[in-house]
């Protein structure tokens, strides 16, 4: 086996040089570009076999058929067998030219076909051009525009979750989600400040509260996006909303939602936390007065007793309508959002 770098390949194979009769000087006998210069050119010649094309390399199995991407789409709309077409790019590897001159067709003699601009891995086909909504997604499009009616703000609070994740840890394993436990917290400090659960009417110039509490959680599902309502969310013990939610949860997978179970809701969640979507904005829902969205609680660094301690916190941000919530209603919100679950945590299983 002759040892030798890239270059002094080169240089042999430009000045027909064998490099079986060079003596290598680098590493281990390797021969570089040096002591192919310093050979007599010609004092060895290397054999002539006839053009074999270019060299298949050794890590390839047997059989593998090497075609760039664009050469596979090109055979498969031309018909043409790959196995039938020498391949002329670099080892061995067939090109979009080879199989169109394997068709009968010209070449398009793109710059990007040059070897420098052409792909090296397969292209995964994308969609492309327009495809008509659902019905589902013809509805979600409607209400997004219908957002925009009201004046809406936001404002976010970071909460730290150690309590809070320190009781889901028990409950998991009753089958309580993240879920129906911020449903459960978010009711209960709706019972503190009404007002976010209320929303403005236009035509009697009026704040309509509503004595119900019904917590809706947005929920992705195949097509689109629905909310299923988890009704008097703050009169519920923590298992009873667990039950509803997962049984709600299983209508929504299984289209079995009827109206009543997802447009009832008069305070939204948005959970992307899941995601690891550390903060973010929700669009306020027409005919409601606020929305809650739900970032991931990620680990930070606190200042605890005068040392630095690792602490998970997750930020929360509240989107309502101006016209009746203010910014300090909000604000007090979420401040007795922050104290339930950074402190009042057992209130969610009373």
């Amino acid at each position: 086996r002759i040892v030798a770098s890239p270059l002094a390949k080169s240089l042999a194979e430009e000045r027909g040089i064998d490099l079986a009769g060079v003596v290598g000087t680098g590493p281990g006998g390797r021969i570089t570009a040096s002591d192919v210069e310093n050979a007599k050119p010609g004092a060895a010649p290397a054999k002539k076999e006839g053009k074999k094309g270019p060299v298949r390399p050794s890590n390839v199995p047997a059989g593998t058929i090497m075609a760039t991407p664009q050469a596979k789409k090109a055979a498969k709309k031309n018909r043409v067998d790959l196995k039938t077409v020498a391949g002329t790019g670099p080892f061995g590897r067939i090109t979009e030219d080879d199989v169109l001159l394997a068709a009968g067709k010209p070449s398009p003699s793109k710059a990007t076909d040059t070897p420098a601009m052409a792909p090296t891995r397969d292209i995964p086909e994308l969609p492309d051009g327009p495809v008509p909504l659902s019905g589902m997604q013809v509805a979600v499009a409607g209400n997004m525009m219908a957002t925009k009616a009201a004046p809406d703000f936001r404002v976010s609070r970071r909460i730290q979750t150690t309590k809070f994740d320190e009781l889901y840890a028990m409950m998991k394993p009753k089958g309580v989600t993240v879920s129906a436990l911020m449903s459960k917290a978010v009711a209960l400090a709706i019972e503190e400040h009404p007002i976010v659960n209320a929303h403005y009417d236009e035509a009697s110039k009026s704040i309509v509260y509503k004595k119900d509490i019904n917590i809706a959680n947005a929920v992705a599902i195949p097509g689109g996006l629905i909310t299923p309502v988890i009704k008097n969310c703050n009169a519920l013990p923590i298992m009873g909303v667990s039950d509803k939610w997962r049984e709600l949860v299983g209508k929504a997978k299984e289209g079995k939602l009827v109206p009543d179970e997802f447009t009832t809701g008069t305070f939204t969640i948005s959970n992307l936390g899941m995601f690891g979507v550390s903060q973010f904005g929700s669009l306020l829902p027409a005919g409601s007065g606020s929305i809650l969205a739900v970032g991931a609680a990620l680990p930070t660094v606190k200042m605890v007793n005068g040392a630095p301690t690792e602490v998970k916190e997750m930020e929360v941000t509240i989107t309502c309508d101006h016209r009746h919530i203010y910014g300090a209603d909000a604000a007090l919100f979420l401040k007795t959002l922050a104290e339930i679950l950074e402190e009042r945590t057992i209130e969610l299983v009373l």
